[in-house]
């Protein structure tokens, strides 16, 4: 393994230089970092990050707290994490993606104990989480993409859920529709308060009323068995709804069968909207749904860019809303006839 003698040796410098240059603790010329860059290149030499750590006591390694989702790791969550560790690179720091286990403290604990990351970013926010608690308490460094019920203390990059809501609203309004349904979260992510579904089930509502528009909520399937389900009950229920937002991609799959057990066709008979999905989930349904496609990799880049930001200095809170992108599909058509 190459030392940082053998890079200073090559590019004809001190060491003390090539410290500098690898690691950004001074100014070092532009020609002269280009140099040992090449050298470090050519040699194969990798920082001891641990003895850096030592050091400085800086490790410069963050974590992404990132619970695992029931379904597994998609692309749409990939995205987050991917967003995160390019903007960590680009400032000279490494992302740790650490799944939690069934105590979400505990884990914290032990990760934060070893001494071996700078800060922390938290995912899959809780309208009320302990892991802020925790590390507040703990005076360790954090930043969130997501938001708790009163975040204004804390460096948080997340969905504008009002005005996504209003742009799917706009959309199915757009075409005539006046009856719109929306199909939230599966019920354990909604008892746990968790911070998208309990935002979206106010948004839409009042997105929905603020358009004038008929509206039926109170449906979580979280299956395409639930997904059909639901369905079926809501055209029991409510059989003049023409619009359907779907926030999670199984439960569209169980709407597109029940669809088709009426005997019905999307669009003609019912516009579908994904909400949360990747135009690329989207892509895979027949016919093709439209989706309010989130901005994980920005918010990912934006949650790591707040927690470098607080490591290297106080200041405010840095906060960021970004909405969800409309992408048309094939799913989205006028109201059926006589609805």
């Amino acid at each position: 393994m190459s030392s940082l003698r053998d890079v200073a040796e090559r590019a004809q410098v001190a060491v003390s230089t090539v410290s500098a240059a690898l690691n950004g603790t001074r100014p070092v010329a532009a020609a002269t970092k280009r140099r040992i860059e090449q050298a470090a290149a050519e040699l194969g030499y990798r920082p001891n990050l641990l003895a850096r750590g030592l050091q400085s006591k800086r490790t410069r390694i963050l974590a992404l707290l990132f619970p695992t989702p029931s379904g597994g790791f998609g692309h749409t969550e990939m995205l987050f994490a991917t967003g995160a560790a390019e903007a960590a690179k680009e400032l000279g720091y490494h992302l740790l993606l650490s799944p939690e286990s069934a105590d979400p403290v505990d884990e914290l604990r032990h990760l934060t104990g070893l001494g071996l990351v700078d800060g922390v970013l938290l995912m899959e926010v809780r309208l009320d989480d302990e892991r802020t608690e925790f590390l507040s308490a703990a005076r360790v460094p954090f930043a969130m993409i997501g938001r708790t019920r009163e975040p204004d203390a804390i460096d948080h990059a997340d969905i504008d859920f009002a005005a996504t809501a209003r742009e799917a609203v706009a959309h199915v309004a757009g075409l005539g529709h006046r009856e719109l349904a929306f199909f939230n979260l599966s019920p354990g992510r909604y008892a746990e308060s968790y911070g998208p579904a309990a935002r979206m089930a106010g948004e839409f509502a009042a997105a929905a009323r603020e358009a004038g528009l008929g509206y039926a909520d109170g449906f979580r399937p979280g299956s395409a068995e639930e997904g059909r389900q639901a369905f079926e009950r809501l055209m029991a229920e409510r059989p003049g709804v023409t619009a359907l937002a779907v926030a999670d991609d199984h439960a569209a799959a169980g709407v597109l069968a029940g669809v088709a057990a009426r005997g019905w066709r999307v669009p003609e008979d019912l516009t579908v909207v994904l909400v949360l999905s990747s135009a690329r989930a989207a892509a895979m349904f027949h016919p093709s749904l439209t989706t309010l496609e989130p901005p994980s990799a920005e918010l990912g880049r934006l949650g790591a860019r707040m927690l470098i930001d607080r490591l290297q200095g106080d200041g405010p809170p840095r906060q960021r809303l970004v909405p969800c992108r409309l992408v048309p599909g094939g799913s989205s058509g006028p109201p059926r006839a006589g609805a």
